[in-house]
């Protein structure tokens, strides 16, 4: 696996796979666990070669968010990259992706304004515009993210249909479903700053999740469900719910009764100082692409 943090350097790389066929990229800020490898397996069996970012995103930050905390273990990284059979690893360090004087910024209306956006502002800001610039940087046939935070992959596919990218083209913007730990806590980086006793508690978001879709699926009114939803997560242990809603899996829309369509039921919760977040499907089967 070659590792390369100069724009000059990836492009030259990139070219050179291109010639041996298709290029799939996965985009992490590192410290990759089995939901990243999830992304780079499925990669690899759509792709001739697969590329990997890793780049620790400022902008996506808000001023008391845990940029400076935030793990950055290049050499696990890299190994365990290696082992996936990654061909090129995109490593750049802040001044290469966000030269001196840079001005521009790509905001994208709608899908962005609500849930996590509502409560982080700005972060979808820093989330399109660096995706944006890894599309250009690298210019992949395909893109992969994880469904995890599907508010964000919302954005990336709307941001690549409004602005007609066609290196990835936003029906080859492909999600691949999150990836859980035995208890069913979504794998997250964050995940290892809670303690032992915050662990075991969080684990109470999966069950709490699937027992609201259980309601809501069997006809139960939808505000009940949630209520009963944030509710069970107060008593598990979780400190607050920045937001429990169900919601067009396209729009992000809310939705106030038993869907017809795709939707999603959509979770942020606080348990200490760790902010968690999940989401599961509801209702009828949704399309590969929305």
């Amino acid at each position: 696996m070659q590792t390369v943090n100069r724009i000059e350097t990836l492009r030259e790389a990139v070219d050179d796979l291109r010639r041996q066929g298709t290029v799939a990229l996965v985009t992490t800020m590192g410290a990759l666990h089995d939901g990243h490898m999830a992304l780079v397996r499925a990669a690899r069996k759509q792709a001739a070669s697969v590329v990997v970012s890793i780049f620790v995103n400022p902008t996506q930050f808000g001023p008391k968010e845990d940029l400076a905390a935030y793990p950055r273990p290049l050499a696990e990284d890299q190994a365990k990259l290696a082992a996936e059979g990654v061909a090129l690893l995109w490593a750049p360090d802040v001044d290469a992706m966000y030269p001196p004087g840079h001005a521009t910024t790509v905001s994208v209306a709608g899908v962005s304004e609500g849930l996590c956006g509502a409560v982080r502002p700005g972060h979808f800001n820093g989330v399109a515009t660096v995706v944006l610039k890894l599309f250009n940087q690298v210019q992949p046939d395909l893109a992969l993210f994880g469904e995890k935070d599907w508010q964000q992959l919302a954005v990336i596919r709307r941001m690549a249909r409004d602005l007609d990218l066609t290196r990835p083209h936003a029906s080859r913007i492909i999600g691949v479903p999150t990836v859980r730990e035995a208890d069913g806590l979504a794998m997250s980086s964050r995940n290892s700053y809670l303690s032992p006793d915050q662990r075991r508690s969080a684990a109470g978001l999966n069950e709490a999740m699937r027992k609201a879709i259980a309601q809501i699926e069997g006809g139960a009114n939808v505000g009940a469900a949630l209520g009963g939803l944030e509710a069970d997560l107060l008593a598990a242990g979780f400190g607050s719910v920045d937001y429990a809603n169900l919601v067009n899996a396209d729009s992000l829309a809310e939705l106030h009764e038993r869907p017809r369509h795709p939707a999603r039921l959509v979770v942020a919760a606080r348990i200490g100082t760790t902010r968690l977040i999940d989401n599961m499907p509801v209702g009828p089967e949704e399309r590969d692409e929305p």
